[in-house]
Formats: structure tokens, C-alpha cells, sequence
């Protein structure tokens, strides 16, 4: 019998460290809704456990780096999925130079804008949901994720991470502007369309 240890257990999917084919692998499942129909929790589990893996196949495809998908239920609601044995960025961040941050954060931004160049929105773009791995980072819990091609999910995706940096790293708030320079060299669109959306994201919290 395949040995399981929870590695994280959050209000959507518990996350499970396992093995596949003899290898290290991890799996997520998510968590089914006592409070609703079982008909409706079932349906709603296979669609959004669908499109996870989709947006992680796709996002592989155009360059991103994310983890390798072994096996997908979509019944159960289970990805079993490869595991990163790297850091978080979230525990490295603020112990790297200055100069290892401004190009963690650009490379951030480039993938990123791999991701949109596509219509792929991440919907969480955390510190958490970064893993660094042989000089890669890859990004993982696509969970929240889409496919909108509109500038206000771009711009929100981007903001998520904004967010994140001021308030986890807020010592190094300043380095999301080299997040935006590596986005605006690989975004193919208007990079400073997206950038004035965040400004307006900005200044809509400020004033509500």
C-alpha cells in the first residue's frame, strides 16, 4: 500500500505527498461540499479538476515551467502530479541579494507574461505558489485558474502579486517593478495597457 502524508489542508483541496511509478509524486484532491447536492458538488469537483490540469498541460506547452502530470481522476477529483523537491519562494525571498532578487522577480515576470500572452490567469500568483527549483521557478495550484484573455483578469493576476510581495516581503515591496520588467519584455501585447489596469485596481481598493 502507497505510504500518503499531508503536506497541506486548505478549505478547497488537501495536498498529499505519495508515490507514483516508484517516484516521489504529489496529489491533490479536492474536498467535497457536504452542504451541497451531491449531484451539483460532483459536477462542479470534475469541471474545476479538468480545467486545473488543462491550464498546467497548456501552460507547460508554452514555455511555463510547472510540475509534470502523472495521473488525472476526474471522478475523484484527484491530480497525482510531479513532486518539486526545491524551496519555496516564499522561504527564500527575503534572504537572497539584491541582485538575486531583481532577477528571481524578473524571470517571475517573464512566465507570467508566457502565461498571458496565452489567456492563461493563474488567479493565485503568490510567493507560496512558487517553487524554485535548478534555477527555475516553477508555478504550481492552478485552482483558481482560467482562461480570459481580458485585460481586467491580467491585470488582477498581477495585482494578486503585488499584493503578496508588499505584504509578506514588505521590506522589498519596491522589487514587484522588476516583476513588470521582465513582463513587459516578454508580454506581446501592450504591457503598459496592463500595468494602468493594475493602477486602477489600486486605486479602486483605496476608495471603496
Amino acid at each position: 500500500m502507497t505510504s500518503r502524508r499531508v503536506l497541506y489542508r486548505g478549505a478547497e483541496a488537501e495536498i498529499q505527498l505519495t508515490n507514483h511509478m516508484e517516484r516521489p509524486a504529489v496529489q491533490k484532491k479536492r474536498i467535497k461540499k457536504t452542504y451541497r447536492i451531491k449531484q451539483i458538488d460532483d459536477r462542479l469537483i470534475a469541471a474545476r479538476t479538468k480545467e486545473e490540469a488543462k491550464l498546467i498541460a497548456e501552460a507547460r506547452m508554452h514555455g511555463v515551467s510547472v510540475p509534470i502530470i502523472y495521473d488525472i481522476d476526474i471522478e475523484q477529483g484527484i491530480i497525482t502530479m510531479e513532486y518539486l523537491n526545491g524551496k519555496r519562494v516564499k522561504d527564500i525571498f527575503n534572504s537572497l541579494t539584491q541582485e538575486g532578487r531583481r532577477k528571481l522577480c524578473e524571470h517571475i515576470g517573464e512566465s507570467i507574461a508566457r502565461l498571458h500572452n496565452h489567456d492563461i490567469i493563474h488567479g493565485d500568483i503568490t510567493t507560496s505558489n512558487m517553487i524554485l527549483l535548478d534555477d527555475r521557478v516553477h508555478f504550481i495550484d492552478f485552482g483558481l485558474g482560467e482562461k480570459n484573455g481580458e485585460l481586467e483578469a491580467k491585470g488582477v493576476d498581477l495585482h494578486v502579486l503585488m499584493e503578496a510581495i508588499a505584504s509578506t516581503h514588505s521590506r522589498y515591496a519596491g522589487c514587484f517593478s522588476y516583476v513588470l520588467d521582465g513582463y513587459k519584455n516578454e508580454l506581446h501585447d501592450d504591457a503598459a495597457a496592463v500595468v494602468k489596469k493594475i493602477e486602477e485596481i489600486v486605486k479602486r481598493g483605496r476608495y471603496r
